[in-house]
């Protein structure tokens, strides 16, 4: 059995385990904890993390005196994200280089709060505001990477769907394009937009690739259910050629930044 790669996906193991030795069922647990089945469920599989009072009622329910109040603590240092994700997080965080392409979304880390939540709102209608709040503010931690003293140096392809796709409404995307323009003045973050007048990318699907000191470079990319990290040499060979064809397709940074603020101007007027 792998073991958990996240402090989510840990702090649930171990409430299944715990749970199933007592002979209980989610819908048990739940009662007895006073949450629903739905939210057990999740805990268990890693999909969020735990809340304290949760933490709190299994040490009551399993006799486990502070136990899970431990593994909560520990588990929301580790960041609290789903399994199949910990692994790019651990990975962005040691990155000297990010390649990004946004086919559709501006990617997490450039993501103003309110867009972010009108993201997760969207992917996931039937969380509580407490849960999309949670992934929200998961998502904003990882701006630490980019805002740190070292920071890597972030290239980003943001096919012009990025800018025109109104998310959250006009106030909020308008924004957004904001704090993209203002990203985009780092000497740290390189920003280019690749044109409709451009054709068919290169890319339909959003990926990147991390660089690193001393190490091969790695590719991710997701489906709508999951991320996966790939670092088959001839695989991220093959992204690399790719996100050159974007590159050379894509206005340059000074074009795009003057794209990006056509677009704030059309989408306020």
């Amino acid at each position: 059995m792998t073991s958990p790669v996240s402090g989510a996906a840990y702090f649930g193991t171990e409430v299944r385990e715990w749970r199933t030795a007592r002979g209980m069922s989610q819908r048990e647990l739940g009662e007895l904890a006073q949450y629903g089945q739905q939210y057990v469920a999740k805990v268990e599989a890693g999909e969020r993390l735990a809340s304290l009072e949760f933490a709190q009622a299994c040490d009551v329910v399993f006799g486990t005196p502070g136990t899970f109040v431990r593994l909560r603590k520990r588990a929301a240092k580790n960041g609290g994200y789903p399994t199949w994700f910990e692994p790019y997080v651990m990975l962005e965080q040691r990155a000297t280089t990010v390649f990004d392409y946004s086919s559709n979304l501006i990617m997490g880390v450039l993501q103003t709060e309110e867009y972010a939540h009108a993201v997760f709102r969207k992917a996931h209608p039937r969380d509580t505001l407490e849960e999309t709040a949670e992934r929200v503010a998961r998502r904003l931690k990882r701006r630490q990477v980019i805002e740190g003293v070292n920071p890597p140096l972030l290239w980003v392809v943001l096919d012009e769907s990025c800018l025109r796709r109104v998310v959250g409404g006009p106030a909020v995307m308008g924004r957004q394009l904001g704090h993209l323009l203002e990203q985009g003045e780092s000497p740290h973050i390189t920003l280019q937009v690749l044109p409709y007048v451009s054709g068919a990318p290169a890319a339909s699907l959003a990926f990147d690739i991390l660089r690193f000191d001393g190490e091969a470079d790695v590719l991710y990319v997701e489906n709508p259910i999951h991320g996966q990290v790939i670092d088959s040499p001839a695989t991220v060979a093959e992204a690399l050629v790719m996100y050159d064809r974007l590159r050379a397709d894509a206005l340059s940074p000074e074009e795009s930044l003057a794209l990006i603020r056509r677009v704030m101007e059309e989408q306020s007027s």
